[in-house]
């Protein structure tokens, strides 16, 4: 799973997953242990992570939301996906 970008101790990944229930635009967010799939409008699917961890991803997906889309487009026809910058 392509990891596309780092900050705060969060790992942001993007693969697209056909068939599952969540196919949606979204991320995969780690944290310390704690993870969550966050669509690309910033509301959780699945899991958790701290709030101060879940608001910096929204904020990140405010950020970079047309990368994010075009990631997921870049994903959804089979091509890798680039970076996008970490918030900072």
């Amino acid at each position: 799973m392509p990891i596309l970008s780092m900050f705060y101790g969060i790992i942001i990944r993007m693969y697209s997953e056909t068939g599952e229930r969540h196919h949606i635009p979204h991320i995969h967010c780690a944290y310390a242990g704690d993870e969550a799939v966050i669509d690309l409008e910033g509301n959780v699917i699945k899991g958790e992570l701290p709030s101060k961890q879940t608001k910096l991803v929204q904020a990140w997906i405010v950020l970079h939301k047309d990368e994010l889309d075009a990631n997921w487009e870049l994903l959804s026809n089979h091509e890798q996906p680039f970076k996008i910058k970490p918030l900072q």
